[in-house]
C-alpha cells in the first residue's frame, strides 16, 4: 500500500521518543511504501488534494538510519491511508490543513478523521463530559476568574489552545504575582483561555491512556519534576508504567461512542486523579515510551486494527 505522513519537519523530530516515526517504520516492515509530507506543501486543485512529498526509507528497519527521496507531487486521494501527525498548536494553520484534508474523506481512509480532530479540540471536546471533569471555566473576564478562584483557591490557567506544557501556571489569589499572571493571558492573544480547579494528585503525576478505536491498550504515568505544576514530557517529567484501573475504564467507556462516531481512531487521554483532563486527537505520542515500560506495540497494533 502506499501511506501518506502529514508530519512536521523530520529534522525537528526526536528519534527517541517520536511516535509518528515509530508508525512509520511498523508501516515499512508491513512493505509498504511511505510518503512524508509537510501540512504547508497542501494544494488543492482539479477536485481533489496534492502535496510535495518525500518517500522515507528506513535502513535495517531502524529508526536512526533513514534516507528520504526527492520531492515528489502527488495526489493525497491515490493513497490508501494518510495520517495526521503534525504537532500542535492548533491554530488557523492546522485548521486549514483539515479543511483540505477533508476533501479526500471519501477515497482516502485519514487518520484521525480531519473533521473529527476540527471539531475536537483537545481542551474543549471534554467539556461534553462534565460528570468527569474538573471544575472548570473558559473565558477572558477577570471578573469570572476572580469568582472562580475564590471558591476553589487554588486553579491551573493554561492557553486553551496551547501543548506541551506551554504557559501552565499555578494561579492562587494569594500569589503575589496573581493579577501579571491574567494580565499575561489577556495580553497573550484574543482568544479564551483555560482556568480549572487544581487537583492535588497532579503532585504524582498524570496518566497518559493510548486507546485504539475506541478502546483502552495501555497506560503511563508522567511524573512532574520536584516542584513542578507540569507532567508533559517535553518539560522533563519521567514516565513509569502503570495499570488501567476500573476509574480509568470507566472513563474511556463514557467516552467510547464519541471517539468511534468522530473518526478518532488513535487518542492519548489525560486523567488526573479520577478526572478527565484532555482528549489528544492531533499528535498523540507515548508509543515509544509504552513499547519500552510496557512491552506493548503501539504502532504493530494500529496497523494490525487497520487492516
Amino acid at each position: 500500500m502506499n501511506i501518506g505522513f502529514q508530519i512536521d519537519e523530520i529534522s525537528s523530530l526526536n528519534f527517541k521518543t517520536d511516535s509518528s516515526l515509530a508508525i512509520i517504520l511498523e508501516s515499512q516492515k508491513r512493505n509498504n511504501k511511505n510518503f512524508i509530507f509537510l501540512p504547508s506543501s497542501l494544494t488543492y486543485k482539479d477536485n481533489s488534494v496534492y502535496a510535495s512529498t518525500q518517500e522515507i526509507k528506513f535502513k535495517d528497519n531502524k529508526l536512526l538510519n533513514y534516507s528520504v527521496s526527492k520531492n515528489r507531487f502527488i495526489n493525497l486521494a491515490s493513497l490508501d491511508y494518510v495520517f495526521v501527525r503534525q504537532d500542535p498548536p492548533y491554530n488557523m494553520k492546522y485548521i486549514s490543513s483539515l479543511h483540505l484534508l477533508e476533501q479526500i474523506v471519501d477515497k482516502t481512509k485519514i487518520i484521525n478523521n480531519p473533521i473529527g480532530i476540527r471539531n475536537a479540540p483537545e481542551k474543549i471536546s471534554m467539556l461534553a463530559f462534565k460528570n468527569i471533569i474538573p471544575p472548570t471555566i473558559i473565558t477572558r473576564s477577570k471578573i469570572e476568574i476572580d469568582k472562580f478562584v475564590k471558591k476553589y483557591r487554588s486553579t491551573i490557567i493554561k492557553p486553551l489552545y496551547g501543548n506541551g506544557g506551554e504557559s501552565v501556571f499555578l494561579l492562587n489569589e494569594k500569589d503575589k504575582n496573581y493579577n501579571q499572571i491574567i494580565e499575561y493571558f489577556l495580553n497573550y492573544q484574543d482568544l479564551p483561555f483555560i482556568v480549572q480547579k487544581y487537583i492535588p494528585e497532579i503532585k504524582r503525576g498524570d496518566k497518559r491512556i493510548i486507546l485504539i478505536d475506541g478502546e483502552p491498550i495501555a497506560a503511563l504515568k508522567r511524573i512532574p519534576k520536584k516542584d513542578e505544576i507540569r507532567s508533559n514530557i517535553h518539560v522533563g517529567a519521567n514516565c513509569a508504567a502503570v495499570n488501567i484501573t476500573k476509574s480509568d475504564e470507566a472513563i474511556c467507556s463514557e467516552i467510547k461512542s464519541f471517539l468511534k462516531d468522530n473518526g478518532l481512531f488513535f487518542v492519548g487521554i489525560d486523567i488526573i486523579g479520577n478526572y478527565l483532563t484532555e482528549i489528544n486527537v492531533t499528535s498523540p505520542t507515548c508509543i515509544q515510551e509504552i513499547k519500552k515500560l510496557h512491552k506493548i506495540d503501539i504502532a504493530k497494533l494500529i496497523w494490525e486494527k487497520l487492516i
